[in-house]
């Protein structure tokens, strides 16, 4: 299954706060806010939803291709990617902006304060999906909107079944917008909160939801996971236990790149749900959305613990070691 990633590229630029955001933050005042956080460290990694989805398929073996608009300054992120087996030959590159960064503070209670600046993102809105070959699947992920409504738009036009992850980008989408970009995917992909403010913005239920789009998808944290499917049992994927959390930015990138290669190998839904959150977990044990392994032997003694051997064997039997 040929996968194309579309999306977000940019620098991570993650803090951590040792307090709590709520401690510091007066209800009464929410209107005129000023608040400044003293952090305790500062770690500049390599991310982009569309990135690290991609670094995630290329960990597990795909050949991910990543559709998306940097800048002039991506020469060394790009041979990090192709290193990692990903397909770059849909980035558009910007000779006169600078990729797009995303700057994000994290409490002690893992909540996060972020602000993302596009740069040469803005961009994407001019990559054409048929000029990449054929594509089994798009990805349309957090972007320009512009593009998401476009490679979105292409994708029903042509018949290639997509899947709708707005994530980040609801808050800038009308409701319009989010209508278009949902309407007929074949996965729909948001977390919990995002699940909310998407029916809040449409003004559609639950159902609506599930009725005008083949999967959905919706992560709920240390919950885990359900699938909707209209007319069929929800099904709920609980997490993958972990060790430690050091920081969660990227985790439902992660989620989903497992996901989405769960279902290039022809798994269930529920399995493929189950490899999203081995991943999740492999990513919140780290610092930074592209700095986690894969051990396949370790890889199934944690799928086992967490949803037995026969899942672990439909699982891990597809994992292999990188280089």
């Amino acid at each position: 299954m040929r996968i194309a990633v579309s999306g977000s590229i940019a620098t991570d630029h993650l803090m951590t706060f040792p307090g709590r955001f709520a401690e510091q933050l007066v209800a009464e005042s929410l209107d005129h806010l000023s608040v400044s956080f003293l952090v305790d460290d500062l770690e500049v990694r390599r991310g982009g939803v569309a990135a690290d989805i991609c670094f995630g398929l290329g960990q597990l073996g795909l050949q991910p291709l990543l559709v998306g608009a940097v800048g002039r300054d991506f020469a060394d992120y790009r041979e990090w990617l192709e290193r990692h087996g990903v397909d770059t030959s849909g980035v558009l590159v910007d000779e006169a902006a600078s990729t797009a960064r995303f700057t994000c503070t994290t409490d002690a209670d893992q909540n996060q304060i972020g602000s993302f600046y596009p740069g040469a993102m803005s961009r994407a809105r001019d990559i054409d999906l048929a000029s990449l070959g054929p594509l089994d699947l798009v990805l349309v992920s957090p972007n320009d909107p512009a593009a998401m409504l476009r490679h979105a738009a292409w994708c029903r036009q042509h018949g290639v079944p997509f899947a709708a992850d707005p994530s980040q980008q609801l808050a800038s989408l009308d409701a319009d917008a989010v209508r278009e970009l949902v309407e007929g995917a074949s996965l729909l992909f948001t977390n919990a909160y995002e699940a909310e403010l998407l029916q809040h913005k449409t003004g559609w239920s639950d159902d609506d939801v599930v009725a005008r789009v083949s999967t959905r998808v919706t992560t709920r944290g240390p919950a885990g996971a359900v699938i909707q499917r209209a007319g069929e049992p929800d099904i709920a994927v609980a997490v993958v236990p972990g060790k430690a959390v050091a920081e969660p930015t990227g985790v439902g990138d992660a989620f989903r790149a497992g996901f989405l290669a769960g279902q290039s190998w022809g798994l269930s839904m529920e399995r493929s749900a189950q490899a999203g959150a081995l991943l999740a977990t492999l990513c919140v044990e780290t610092v930074g959305p592209q700095e986690y392994a894969i051990d396949p032997v370790e890889a199934r003694e944690r799928l086992v613990e967490a949803y037995g051997a026969a899942a672990a064997d439909e699982i891990a039997g597809r994992l292999t070691r990188r280089p």
